[in-house]
C-alpha cells in the first residue's frame, strides 16, 4: 500500500513530501493454536503497530486487541507532539481496560506493543516489552527499541554476556507490558525520517527465528508487503514456535503525482491475513 506522508505545516517549503509504502503480515505459527498477535496500520493517521498478547489463548488475544483498537481511535493529530500524546493516551486507556478486567481480579494478562508513528518527516517509536522497532538507513540496520526483558537488563548490568543471554532460561521473561500493572510503563525514541529509510515493526515470534541481517536483507530487497510475506515464510520454514507478526514501512521522496487509492485502516489477526488497500497496489 502507498500513501503520501504530507509535510507538517512547519515543513512546507523546507522539507520534501515523503511517500510511504506499507506492508503487514501475521501468522499463528507452527505450534500455537491461536494467534494472540495483532497488527495495525493506519497510514493516514501515521501509525504502524504490533501487539503481542500474553496470558494464555483468549486472554492474550483480548489484551492485544484492546491495544490496537485503542490506537486505531487516535484521530487526526495537528502536530508530532500531539500525535505522540494521543498514542500515549490510548495506551493508558488500553492498560486501564485490561487491568480492570484481569489484574484487579488477580489474573495475569497483557500485551507487548511496538509502535512507529509518523508526522511529516518526524517519527517516534513507542514500545513496552520485547516487540521491536528497527530502522534501516544507508544499508545498515539498527534496533531502535530496547527489549524490556530480564535477560536484557542483566546484560546491561554486566551480569550476563549477550551470548549467555541467548540461552538463559528466563530470556523470554518480559519486564514491561500493557495491562500487567495499574500504571503502564512505556519507552520512546524520536527522530527525523530521511528519504530511503525503512522501518520494521515486529513481534518476538520473528526475531526468535530470524536474525537482524536477514531482516535487513528482506526489507531492503523487496517492497514492504513482499518483505513481510517473505519474513513470515522464513519464520514458518524454521518452525515458528510462536505467533509471528511483521510490518514494514519505507519512505521515499515524492517525485510525481500520487497513485491515489483510498486507504483503509488495517487490523490483522489469525493465519496469514495481509494488509490491503482499496484502489492501490500492495
Amino acid at each position: 500500500m502507498t500513501v503520501v506522508a504530507m509535510p507538517s505545516p512547519d515543513d512546507v517549503g523546507t522539507r520534501p513530501a515523503l511517500v510511504g509504502q506499507f506492508g503487514l503480515a501475521t501468522h499463528a505459527g507452527c505450534v500455537r493454536g491461536e494467534n494472540e498477535d495483532r497488527g495495525l496500520i493506519v497510514p493516514e493517521l501515521g501509525i504502524v503497530a504490533v501487539a503481542d498478547g500474553m496470558g494464555g489463548h483468549e486472554d492474550g488475544a483480548i489484551a492485544s486487541a484492546a491495544v490496537v483498537e485503542a490506537l486505531a481511535s487516535i484521530g487526526v493529530a495537528v502536530s508530532a507532539a500531539d500525535l505522540l500524546a494521543r498514542v500515549e493516551d490510548r495506551l493508558i486507556r488500553a492498560n486501564a481496560s485490561v487491568w480492570s478486567t484481569y489484574g484487579a481480579a488477580g489474573r495475569v494478562a497483557g500485551s507487548t506493543v511496538a509502535i512507529l508513528i509518523v508526522f511529516g518527516a518526524d517519527f517516534a517509536c513507542v514500545w513496552a516489552g520485547d516487540s521491536r522497532v528497527y530502522q534501516i538507513r544507508g544499508g545498515a540496520i539498527a534496533q531502535i527499541s530496547r527489549d524490556h526483558t530480564e535477560a536484557r537488563d542483566l546484560v546491561e548490568r554486566g551480569i550476563l554476556t549477550s551470548a549467555e543471554a541467548l540461552t538463559w532460561p528466563r530470556r523470554n521473561v518480559i519486564t514491561r507490558a500493557i495491562g500487567v500493572a495499574e500504571t503502564p510503563q512505556v519507552e520512546f525514541e524520536i527522530g527525523t525520517i530521511l528519504p530511503g529509510d525503512v522501518f520494521v515493526v515486529c513481534s518476538d515470534g520473528l526475531t526468535g527465528h530470524v536474525d537482524d541481517d536477514e531482516i535487513l536483507t528482506h526489507a531492503s530487497a523487496a517492497r514492504p508487503q513482499a518483505a513481510c510475506d517473505g519474513l513470515v515464510a522464513l519464520t514458518l520454514e524454521r518452525g515458528a514456535a510462536d505467533n509471528v507478526t511483521v510490518a514494514v514501512a519505507s519512505f521515499l521522496v515524492e517525485t510525481g503525482p500520487s497513485s491515489g487509492g483510498r486507504l483503509e485502516t488495517v487490523i490483522v489477526s489469525g493465519d496469514t491475513i495481509r494488509a490491503t488497500i482499496a484502489g492501490g497496489g500492495a
